[in-house]
This record gives C-alpha cells, structure tokens and sequence, in this order.
C-alpha cells in the first residue's frame, strides 16, 4: 500500500511517459514470445521431433480460446510443411531467420523506446522531490535550524533524494513493467500446459519468502546507513567551518582520529547493506535455477508418460519462456531491495516535508504596505524552551525616526528582542506591533519588506558584488529615482564606503568575493551587506552588533556607513561596543531578559546602575 501512496504522490505530473512506458513494456513482451515461437516448428518439422497436422482448420467465431489457440497453431504447421514440400527445408529456415531477426527487432525497438519515456518520469521525481526539499527548508523558520544539524540537512538533501529516486523507478518498473512480463509469461505457459505452471507456482511461495526476510532487514540498516553519512557530512561542514580553530589548537589529530572512527563504522554499516544488496541477484538465480531442475524432473516425467498433454518441442518453449520470466523476476526481487532502501529514505526526507512551521500566517493577513508611526513591544515574553525564559515582560515604544539600542550581557536577550520584530520567532505572551497591527496578523513578506538588517556576521553569497548589493530587491522592476539599477547600486556603495574597493577589483561590480566573501576583509563585507540595506531602502533598520568584530579602522569605516544608512530612519541597535551608540535617542539595557534601564546616555551615566558598569567594564575600570 505504501508503494501505491509514493507512486500517487510523485508520478502524477508524468502520467503521459508512463502510459507510454507501459505500452511498450507490452509490445516488448508481446513480441519476445512470438520471436521465442520460432522454436517450435524449427523443432517440430526441420528437426523432426515431432510432425505436424497436415490438415488445414477452418478458423470460426464459435471457438473457444484454447481451440483458436490449437487452430492457428496447426495451420503455421501446415503452412510450413507445405513450403518444405514445394521450396525446401533451406527455404523455410530462412523464413523462420528473417521472423526471428524482426521480431527480435521489434521487441527492442520497444525495449528502448519504454526505456526512453522513463527517463523524464526519474529526472523529473529526482527535480521535484530536490524543490520540494529545498522550498520547505526556505520556508521553515530560524529556530528549526537551532535543533537541526547542517550536515543532517545536506544528507537528505542529496543522498536520501537519490535513494528516492532510485526506489521510485524500481517502484515504476516493479508495477508496470515485470509484473506486465511475468503475467503475460504465465498466461502463455498455462495456455501450454495448466499442471506444470500451478506445479510451479506452488514452489513459488518459498522463494518469496526469502526475498521478503532479506528486504526487511535491509530497510532498517538502511536508515542507519543514511543516519551515519549525515553524521560523516556534519562533521565536514563543522571541520570547514572552524578550520581555522581547528590549526589554531593543532587539534587535526583529534579530529582525523574521531573522523576515522565515524568513516569506519559507516563503511562497516554500508558493508552490510551492499551484501544484502548484492545477494538479490545470486538468491534469485539459484532459486530459478533450483524451480527449472525440479521443472525438468516433473515435465520430462509428464512428457515420459502416455497421457501427456504436452510434446518435446513444446516442453523446451516452456522452458524458454520460463526461464524469461527468471529475469524479471530478478529485477523484481532487486526492485524490492531498493524500495526498502528508498522508504527508509524516504522516511528521512518526509521528517523535514512534514514539519509544521511555527510561524503560521493569517490565511486572510491585514495589509502592511508602509511604516508611519511607532513600534511597540506590549507585556512581550518569550522562550526557546518553555522552562528557560529568554524575555519577560518587556514594554517598549519605538517612535518612527528614533534610533533605539539594546545593551547588556551576551545572553540577555538582546538578538532575541530584535528577532521578534521581523517574526524570526514569535512571542508566547503578549504582542509585537507596528503601527497598532500585530505583526502576527500581517503577511511576514509585507513585514519583512519594510525593515533593513546588518548583523554581526556579514552574511554574503558566492557570487559578485552586483549580484549580492542587489541581493534584497527586485531588479525587474524600475530603479527608484529614475535611475538604472547599475546607478543605484553605485549608489548604495559610494554611500556605504565600499565603491573605492569594489572598482579596485579586476571585474569591479561584477568580480565574485568568493564563498561567504571569502576574498575580501572583514570591514569589506560588512560594508558590502550595508549597502544592500541601502539599495533597498526600508524604512526600519535592525543593526545586531554590526561592528564588533571590526579593528578601529574598520570601524570607524563601517561605523560611518552606518550613520548614512540610519539616517531618516527608525533604527533598532543590538550594541555591544557601547561606544557607538552614545548618541541613541534611547539606550534600554537588559538585565536575565528584563528591561532594568532606559535613557540616554548621559542619563544612565548618571543613575549609576547597569549602564554604568557596563561603560565601566568596557572602559577598564
């Protein structure tokens, strides 16, 4: 049943290529059994087996299956001996050459044209199930990631996807088209003779058996194979990553040593899975084998006795036949194997499909087109884990225009506080607002459209400086101010202090900084994704430590961008050098999630509470 729920779930949009694979699955198989006729009368008349009827049967409409069956075959007969008669053996061999060569030919013309139309159905499942992936790993929130790994992420992305895949066409193939070769096999080989194919399949049950024992232990250590490749890319990305710390402490040791372990017991776990694997093709020969001797045994028997309904010749195109059915019979057990593999996949994948996002829009959202008066945090608490309080309580109004920082102790809630404006997370109690709306009952696109962010870490694509300044808007549509997007972007840098080093490069705007902006400095970057938040132009900005990881020179470079982007413009401040947000209109400082203080920054100085220790601590009193 599950195999029906994937294909009604995947294979819809290809409807057209699988009738046609099916079509010619049967065609295929229709004309392996007229090419593997040619045995009989070459048995029959040229080798004299046995001898054919010499009487022509008039073919009627009041004949039943089996008797049309006798009649067409006796006339080929017929039509043979008569050839022999007038033309010679020679010629009639000829005739049975040609019929076979064609026939032969029709066959994998067929072959490959169902082959052909199947290749769409396997790109097209491996496409969608890769946009699916990727559509619903955008759309989940921020804070699913803080619980899922990277290189977990990855694995399903990529392995577990072409698990699926492969499962899918072993599906295809196992429904449509060895089961189309199998039962058309068996209808002939009953049409030959009824007691030797239900002779066979009573035999058949024990094999299954077999096949089946082997392909549900494979699901299992296939999810533990898939489990432990995403450890393997964890541990990559991780290494990547901090490859710099890594040197810094000469931990590679380490870290090869714990590397090997995981490779090895991943080899090992896959070792396991490849034998099982490859043990569907030996298993399933020797066990078609092992029916063909037992077949010979029971049919020579039958044919030895004087009652038998079938001859020599016929015997040896049932065993033709039969043993064609061994083939697909094969792929079907192998086609079993892989859809364990791909369901423990699957599995994988649909933890991440099935995920309900925790930011849940408004089916009909009110409209938020514009910012024109204050924001507010009213009674606002909030929890990653319902036990740990991040935020209680907290009342805040940001009047449009103002410049609002938020100071105090790294864990204090400060990102927190910023994040729930643009509904990176959403509150557990009370409301976020803008202009009077909760930001819950908005669209988070109309939300997000009116606010800029610079953050600590300059975040950047591998891609050029044009390309990532224009990262947040829609360059189809006109520049603003009349201008081209290549003026605007100009622009934005000139005013971000970054055009001096972007046309310093050998390509200029279109010069790639490389992977996460590899290329360039630190204040480089940080400049580079300030004036991606100029080009777009929002009239609410949210800066979380924007320069604390800057030299002073750096600094003050990117601390002047800064000025020019904040201007005219209502400004949430994630501070942690407090140097640079003396001038706010409005300093909150938090304390274990509470707001303790507000001012200014003289004013603060002056209650000689949390501020002024903070000030104190920085300046090294």
């Amino acid at each position: 049943m599950e195999f029906i729920q994937l294909l009604h779930r995947f294979v819809p949009p290809y409807r057209g290529h699988l009738t046609l694979n099916i079509l010619f699955n049967l065609l295929s198989t229709i004309l392996s059994l007229f090419s593997f006729a040619a045995i009989i009368p070459v048995l029959q008349i040229l080798f004299g087996i046995a001898a054919a009827d010499t009487e022509y049967i008039t073919v009627t409409s009041a004949m039943s299956f089996q008797e049309f069956f006798d009649a067409a075959k006796n006339n080929i007969f017929y039509w043979l001996q008569s050839q022999i008669d007038v033309r010679g053996a020679g010629f009639v061999l000829f005739i049975l050459g040609a019929f076979l060569v064609a026939a032969t030919a029709l066959k994998c013309a067929c072959a490959y044209f169902a082959s052909y139309h199947m290749i769409p159905i396997r790109t097209g499942v491996l496409r969608d199930l890769r946009q699916q992936l990727y559509d619903k790993v955008v759309s989940l929130p921020i804070g699913f990631f803080t619980q899922e790994r990277k290189g977990d992420i990855m694995s399903r992305m990529t392995n577990d996807v072409l698990e699926v895949e492969v499962s899918i066409m072993a599906m295809l193939e196992m429904i449509f088209k060895d089961p189309i070769m199998i039962i058309i096999y068996l209808i002939t080989l009953f049409t030959l003779s009824w007691r030797l194919t239900l002779f066979v399949l009573i035999l058949l049950p024990t094999a299954g058996w077999f096949i089946g024992w082997v392909g549900r232990s494979l699901k299992r250590r296939s999810t533990k194979g898939q489990e432990q490749t995403a450890d393997l890319l964890s541990q990559i990305e991780e290494t990547l990553s901090g490859l710099r710390i890594v040197k810094a402490f000469n931990a590679e040791t380490k870290l090869k040593s714990r590397f090997s372990k995981l490779n090895n017991t991943t080899r090992r776990t896959f070792i396991a899975i490849e034998r099982k694997y490859q043990l569907a093709h030996p298993m399933s020969e020797f066990l078609g084998t092992a029916l063909i001797a037992v077949l010979l045994w029971y049919g020579g028997g039958l044919i030895l006795s004087d009652h038998s309904t079938i001859d020599a010749a016929t015997f040896i195109y049932y065993l033709v036949i039969f043993y064609s059915i061994i083939n697909p019979a094969k792929d079907l057990t192998k086609a079993t194997y892989s859809i364990r593999k791909g369901m423990a996949s699957l599995e994988r994948i649909d933890r991440i499909l099935a995920t309900q996002s925790t930011i849940v829009e408004k089916e009909l959202p009110l409209p938020l087109k514009s910012f024109t008066d204050k924001i507010e945090y009213r009674n606002v608490s909030f929890a990653y884990q319902p036990e740990r309080p991040v935020l209680q309580s907290i009342n805040l109004t940001i009047q449009k225009g103002q410049t609002v920082a938020l100071v105090g102790q790294s864990g204090s809630g400060k990102t927190t506080m910023a994040d729930l404006i643009p509904r990176f997370y959403d509150v557990i109690k009370g409301a976020v607002q803008i202009d009077g709306v909760d930001v819950r009952d908005v669209s988070t696109r109309d939300l997000r459209a009116l606010m800029g962010n610079v953050n600590q870490e300059a975040i950047l694509f591998n891609d050029t400086f044009y390309n990532n300044i224009t990262f947040g808007v829609d360059t189809t549509q006109p520049a603003p101010n009349g201008q081209t997007w290549e003026e605007a972007v100009i622009a934005a840098a000139k005013i971000a202090n970054a055009h001096d080093f972007i046309i310093a490069t050998p390509e200029g705007y279109q010069t790639s900084i490389g992977d996460r902006g590899s290329r360039l400095s630190g204040g480089q970057r940080q400049r580079i994704s300030i004036a991606r938040a100029i080009l777009k132009n929002p009239p609410i900005l949210i800066l979380d430590e924007a320069t604390s990881a800057l030299d002073t020179e750096s600094e003050k470079l990117v601390q002047e961008a800064l000025e020019n982007l904040m201007r005219d413009r209502t400004t949430l401040v994630v501070a942690h050098r407090l140097s640079t947000i003396r001038n706010a209109d409005l300093i909150c400082v938090l304390h274990e999630g509470q707001i303790v203080e507000m001012g200014k920054h003289d004013e603060l100085l002056a209650k000689q509470g949390y501020y002024h220790k903070l000030v104190q601590m920085q300046n090294g009193k």
